[in-house]
């Protein structure tokens, strides 16, 4: 008699990639093990970077409420005996008026930066014209050029401006000036959200029915530019707050944000650092809530244009 094969899922000894049949469970134990060991490892890294991360900031803090009579290099990572909010007050004693200041010109700067983003951006994804690559493309050049290498140039014009518009200056001035530097990035972001997110047949349909360019944005792009307008008023606000060389050279202590504000506490021959690291940390405190409220959105955001 001629014996028949069985099927290898018949057979006890049946063959599978790596082993047999039987040795799958330990398989299994050992691929389990491994991902746990995986997961563990990466714990400990997050958890040394956040260390690594968040120890500037527990020096701040922790020296932010000392006194400047008790202050000490050798003590500065040490708490208080005495905890005292004096140098939150004397900080925030100084730096309120530029914190009001800086709030106006990073909110305005971000609004309209982002608005004429979103209708360039609009117009190179649905709107091709003659030379519409080229034009896009001496737009991105704008995000190109250090902010050092205009800065002379830029100086003599706004003063020329401000002889004639003496309410121009301080944050009238910084605002033109983050809107300008700001389109093109922002034009970048809804450029390439609208050309994936949004459908061209949709665009379309509305000039088959007889809509306008304008009307196309208001009603049909605009409503579902959302995430696009997240992304680009953090990106703005953030570079907008932050900026010191447009302040240094374009305004003074008087008219001038919180980044100018912040030198000038700094600066003396005996440094207060209780009041400094506290300034620090009021002047950082909106970007932080910023990211806090809308990271998760900012991150949605700029992947909601990245594929069809």
């Amino acid at each position: 008699m001629t014996s028949t094969a069985l099927p290898d899922e018949v057979r006890g000894d049946a063959t599978v990639p790596g082993g047999t049949l039987a040795d799958a469970p330990q398989r299994r134990r050992r691929r389990t093990a491994a991902q746990q060991t995986m997961s563990a490892v990466r714990y400990v890294l997050l958890v040394i970077f956040a260390v690594l991360v968040l120890t500037p900031a527990y020096a701040l803090l922790v020296t932010s409420f000392k006194t400047p009579s008790v202050y000490d290099q050798t003590t500065a990572w040490k708490f208080p005996r005495v905890w005292s909010v004096g140098g939150w007050q004397a900080a925030w004693g100084a730096l309120a008026p530029a914190l009001g200041r800086s709030l106006v010109m990073a909110v305005l700067a971000a609004i309209i930066s982002a608005i004429l983003g979103s209708l360039n951006g609009y117009v190179f994804a649905k709107w091709k014209f003659p030379g519409s690559h080229v034009i896009f493309v001496l737009f991105l050049f704008g995000m190109f050029i250090p902010y050092q290498a205009i800065m002379i140039p830029l100086s003599g014009m706004m003063l020329d401006i401000q002889q004639g518009a003496p309410w121009f200056a301080g944050i009238p001035t910084l605002v033109l000036c983050h809107v300008v530097y700001g389109i093109p990035i922002c034009t970048l972001i809804f450029r390439n959200y609208y050309a994936t997110a949004v459908p061209s047949e949709i665009v379309e349909a509305s000039r088959v029915d007889g809509a306008a360019m304008i009307s196309t944005y208001t009603k049909i792009v605009l409503p579902v530019s959302i995430p696009g307008f997240v992304v680009t008023l953090i990106w703005q606000f953030t570079s907008a707050w932050n900026d010191f060389l447009f302040a240094l050279f374009l305004t003074n202590q008087n008219n001038g944000p919180v980044t100018f504000g912040l030198n000038a506490l700094a600066s003396g021959q005996n440094p207060n650092y209780p009041q400094i690291m506290a300034g620090v940390l009021i002047a950082c405190l909106p970007t932080v809530v910023v990211y806090i409220a809308l990271g998760k959105y900012f991150v949605s955001g700029l992947m909601s244009g990245s594929v069809k």
